[in-house]
């Protein structure tokens, strides 16, 4: 019947991307080997996540919706 919690929508988050306060990096798991893209801000080091990457095509995918021509680095 219903239920007493309810489920709310995720809204996605658009992360302004600043190239002088922000470094664009992909998280991995050395254990499971999941990437998450995201930015690091420079002046805290907090990692901002955007996206899951699952394959190719989802990381072209943040590139461009993000305008990212350079190199992606690593953090494990």
């Amino acid at each position: 019947m219903f239920s007493s919690f309810s489920r709310k929508k995720k809204k996605p988050i658009t992360t302004a991307y600043d190239p002088s306060k922000m470094r664009p990096v992909l998280r991995c798991s050395i254990c499971t080997g999941e990437q998450v893209a995201g930015f690091l801000r420079l002046e805290d080091g907090k990692f901002e996540e955007v996206m899951l990457i699952r394959n190719v095509a989802d990381l072209q995918s943040f590139r461009e919706q993000y305008g990212i021509v350079e190199d992606i680095e690593k953090v494990y």
